[in-house]
């Protein structure tokens, strides 16, 4: 008989991640333009949506991601495969 306390789902060290949700096709797109430089205003210019759409777009992938921020957002988009290294 053990002496040591079961643990409980709550009392584990490591909780698992959930996998981020999926990205849509523009997310995809502009998470891309992220890793090849482009700034939001250039994204916007190249695909001729408004910079406010890139944005929205940015902090929505963030959101998913679960990131606070590009880089961590490049990050985690090269370890989960969502983007392509040239």
């Amino acid at each position: 008989m053990s002496t040591y306390p079961k643990l409980k789902k709550a009392d584990t060290p490591f909780p698992k991640r959930k996998r981020p949700e999926a990205l849509t096709d523009r997310e995809q797109e502009i998470l891309q333009l992220i890793w090849t430089g482009l700034k939001n205003k250039e994204i916007a210019q190249q695909l001729e949506i408004s910079v406010k759409t890139v944005e929205a777009h940015r902090a929505n992938m963030m959101k998913k991601v679960r990131v606070s921020n590009a880089a961590q957002l490049l990050n985690a988009a090269i370890q989960e495969g969502m983007i392509q290294i040239k």
